[in-house]
């Protein structure tokens, strides 16, 4: 392998790791804002219940 296919393959490896950074976090953020809205529905759905589905 050349030197530029060192540095080709370098910043290949840079930009997936890139990519996996602005990804991940919106997955699981989006993970996060759908677990928050089925629990409020539950709770909306069963008022009398309050607390006692943690």
């Amino acid at each position: 392998m050349t030197y530029a296919g060192y540095v080709l393959a370098a910043y290949m490896v840079f930009v997936a790791v890139l990519l996996w950074d602005f990804v991940v976090p919106h997955i699981r953020i989006r993970r996060l804002l759908r677990g928050v809205r089925l629990l409020a529905a539950r709770r909306a759905a069963n008022p009398r219940r309050g607390d006692l589905d943690r």
